[in-house]
């Protein structure tokens, strides 16, 4: 299996020379999973960061409770994992679980330093990546203080719109913060006014 579809993304905010692709392609590694298969468990240490090349995953708390509270959907192109527990080697607040059949590229938390100092704009390129997930993680935050659900669904749909297809309802109720009964509500509305 090929790294190809890494190489493009990361070709889009540094540029790799064809020795620091091979260095990169000796340090990763590509695993398939099947639906429903974890990557990352509740409670256990995330030894892993993802990037998806194919298929969807799906990040998820599960309070004391039982119930699951979905924060996060990765798909093509887009990063995984429980990124405070790789970095701090403590027990993961979240489960990353497949929702679909899914092609992962593993950055194995005790080769990233080796890598950060073989490839020293991977560092950079990280960096980045970081950046952009905490802005969009602290805009959501904001959305789900300010919006109400129905514009919040909105939001989503209008958003990812190839992501609301491919999960089922209840996770994208879960994600949005409401019953799955009142999501149904809510498109039911939607439908009225359209």
């Amino acid at each position: 299996m090929s790294i190809q579809p890494l190489l493009n993304y990361i070709n889009k905010h540094i540029t790799l020379t064809d020795k620091e692709a091979e260095i990169l392609a000796s340090k990763v590694t590509v695993r398939k999973y099947l639906k429903g298969q974890y990557v990352v468990q509740q409670g256990d240490v995330c030894k892993i960061e993802c990037f998806v090349v194919k298929g969807c995953t799906k990040m998820f708390h599960v309070d004391e409770a039982g119930q699951e509270h979905v924060v996060m959907f990765s798909v093509e192109d887009w990063w995984t994992g429980d990124m405070g527990s790789f970095i701090t080697q403590t027990p993961a607040d979240f489960n990353v679980q497949c929702i679909e059949n899914s092609e992962l590229i593993l950055f194995h938390h005790d080769t990233i330093e080796a890598l950060y100092t073989e490839i020293p704009k991977l560092e950079r390129f990280f960096r980045l990546i970081i950046e952009r997930a905490f802005a969009a993680s602290q805009k959501r935050i904001v959305r789900n203080f300010s919006l109400s659900a129905k514009d919040r669904y909105l939001y989503f749909k209008n958003q990812y719109p190839e992501i609301e297809q491919r999960i089922p309802q209840y996770m994208v109720a879960s994600y949005l913060g409401i019953t799955k009964e009142f999501l149904s509500k809510i498109k039911s509305e939607i439908a009225l006014e359209a």
